[in-house]
Formats: C-alpha cells, structure tokens, sequence
C-alpha cells in the first residue's frame, strides 16, 4: 500500500500577517493547507494559486461560525491541525457600548474556537495516538492583564483555560496547546517612537518575526507528548 496523503492544517485568520506566512510555511512543505479569512486580500489570490482552500467566513456569529465548519467538512474528512489565529483587537473606548466590546471580544476568541473544535473533533480523531493538534493563539495579556483592553484579554485568559479543557477531552489522540505572544512583528505603518517603546518593553528588545512562531508550532506538532500547555513568546516581558 502507499503512503496516504497527508491531511490538511486548517488555519483561521489565515489570510495575513502570523496566519499567511504560517500557511506558506505549511504549502511550501507539500502540506495541504485550508485557511478562513474574513476580509479579501491580494495575498490570498496567491495561496489559492499554491493549492491553499480558502475559504471566506463571517465568525461574528455562531451560525457563520458553523456554517465554516460545515464548508470545511464539505472538503475534507480528516485535519492533521487547527491553528486557532483569527482574532480582533478592540480597546474599551467612548462611542463603542461596552456590551458590543465584550460579546464581540467574546465571540471570535471564545465562541469560535469552542464551536469549532466540537464541530471538527471528529476530522481530528482516528488518525493515531498523539497524531492532531489543536493550537490556540492567546495573548501575553492573559498573564498580566490590561487596563485598556480588559474584554480582549479576558476572552484571551477564557481561551487559555480551554485549551487545558481540551487537552482533557481529546487526549491522547489530539494534543492541544496555546501560544501566548506579545510583539511579534510591527505593522508597516507603527512609527519609529511607538516601535522603540514596544522594544523596550522586553527582555530581549526585539520583534522576532513570524519564524519565531512557526518554528515553535513546528515543535508541538511534531511532540508526542506535549499537551494542555501555554507557550509564552514574549522575550522575558514578564520579567520587566
């Protein structure tokens, strides 16, 4: 018999920044990849043309939510990994209702990953012990807290405690973990003063870039062992 084919990593929030270079990472291993993206980017056109299915998905609501994982289902009856990346950032601040904060906060870090991965557990099972992965992106900020954005961390702090709930439920046959990074890389347009003051929040005094990441989701997807732990990328922040 032949080697099978390997299974596809799906990744949400695949369509930019972290979520794009892990998802040609993945491609440029010959690994099938499904990403969802909300907003059209050119540099989606280019993962279609390398064989990424990416698939546009609304996860503002619990309907579009499973409606994505239904599409997701509809194109593949296994998944090696889901890398949990879509997320938003949303300060409190005068002119948005605080409820609108929190329930939106709510929805995309807490409401999405626990829908999906109940929706999609069983393309995740049946495939060998410790042989799926379950990756989710939390925040530094579960640790420390923030007074400028208390929803986003506490949906943030509702994901880490997940994932130790999930690493119960599907071990030994999926492993699942979190990574909790601070600054990773800038946006093109932070200035030269913002950048400088981020840097010097850390130990470390630098932005590693998207690398840093990936070779630490690179390490738990290949660990037998591993489960139902947080992995801080945050250059020793803590320690400021």
């Amino acid at each position: 018999m032949g080697k099978k084919p390997p299974l596809p990593i799906l990744i949400t929030g695949g369509g930019r920044r972290i979520g794009l270079a892990v998802a040609w990472h993945f491609l440029n291993q010959k690994q099938p990849v499904i990403i969802s993206y909300r907003t059209h980017y050119p540099a989606i056109d280019g993962l279609r043309e390398a064989g990424a299915l990416c698939i546009q998905a609304d996860f503002s609501t619990d309907q579009g939510v499973l409606a994505f994982a239904d599409e997701v289902k509809a194109h593949t009856n296994g998944l090696r990994a889901i890398v949990h990346n879509a997320s938003a950032w949303v300060a409190e601040k005068p002119g948005i209702p605080l409820t609108e904060v929190l329930s939106g906060m709510m929805q995309i870090h807490v409401n999405t990953p626990y829908l999906l991965n109940h929706a999609l557990e069983a393309l995740l099972r049946g495939h060998g012990h410790a042989a799926s992965d379950i990756i989710h992106f939390t925040d530094y900020v579960v640790e420390r807290g923030s007074d400028k954005h208390i929803a986003y961390a506490a949906s943030k702090a509702a994901l880490d405690n997940m994932t130790r709930s999930f690493a119960r439920k599907l071990a030994p046959e999926v492993k699942v973990n979190a990574i909790a990074p601070s600054l990773i890389l800038f946006n093109e347009s932070d200035d030269a003063e913002y950048r400088q003051q981020a840097l010097n929040k850390s130990l470390m005094k630098t932005a590693p870039g998207e690398k840093e990441v990936i070779d630490l989701i690179d390490y738990l997807l290949t660990s037998c062992f591993v489960t139902g732990r947080s992995f801080a990328l945050d250059g020793g922040r803590h320690l400021r």
